[in-house]
């Protein structure tokens, strides 16, 4: 089943999106300081709408429905309990994460339609690989069949958490273009035990975070309207300091 938008929601905005690709790994709390400083700025009308492209070190996070259980190896690597909707998740390198701090205050209030837009955005874009994602009503994020052993299987290859605090949306996709796939094994992602996790280089496709990029452009523009180039948040270290 794939993802189908609303005909009647406000989806579409005509002032560009901030369009924001940060080079190197950034640190997820650092991450989390300008989530939480934009957002504030979006709502009081001093900055504008921001999609924000990185990737993190190996670390696990929780989201607010995240089970202890789930943690299945919780010295593996970092964890960080996060305001997000969602469980257990793994970012790392290989990994594109995009962050989508989007005002829906003006783009029709519609949590349900903007999430359908979300996996919708993910779908077209990995379409641009001749890769069918598809969502499913039981389990969050986008998945793909594919042949294992002779039997047919869907793996998850792309995730969504989000966060929308006063209509301001925070955290939003991952994509497994090539990261490692074991470091899943440290988790139950998403909650979910029957399935497995899978990356477009799991799949046999040569694809890379700049061309991932790429498409994740072309497809935000068709859902959600135009985006400008800017340069990166910046943030700094000392947890004192102000994140722009």
């Amino acid at each position: 089943m794939k993802a189908q938008p609303s005909k009647t929601s406000i989806a579409t905005g005509s002032t560009p999106v901030d369009w924001a690709i940060s080079d190197g790994y950034v640190d997820y709390e650092s991450a989390l300081k300008v989530m939480s400083h934009r957002v504030v700025a979006i709502r009081e009308g001093k900055a504008k709408e921001l999609v924000w492209l990185l990737e993190h070190p190996p670390l696990y996070t929780a989201g607010t429905s995240a089970k202890d259980q789930d943690l299945l190896n919780p010295n593996a690597l970092p964890v960080f309990r996060t305001a997000r909707g969602g469980q257990f998740t793994y970012h790392g390198p290989g990994q594109r994460v995009a962050y989508v701090m989007l005002d829906l205050e003006t783009r029709g209030r519609d949590i349900r339609d903007f999430i359908t837009r979300l996996e919708l955005w993910v779908i077209k874009a990995l379409a641009e690989f001749n890769v069918t994602g598809e969502i499913r009503s039981d389990r969050v994020g986008i998945w793909v069949k594919r042949s294992s052993m002779g039997n047919e299987v869907e793996d998850k290859i792309a995730a969504i958490g989000l966060r929308v605090s006063r209509w301001v949306s925070s955290h939003g996709i991952a994509i497994n273009v090539d990261p490692d796939l074991s470091q899943f094994q440290g988790i139950v992602p998403c909650g979910i035990r029957d399935h497995g996790v899978t990356s477009m280089a799991d799949l046999g496709l040569p694809v890379s975070i700049y061309d991932v990029d790429v498409a994740l452009r072309g497809s935000f523009q068709q859902i959600f309207g135009p985006t400008k180039p800017v340069d990166p948040p910046q943030f700094d270290t000392d947890p004192g300091g102000e994140a722009l």
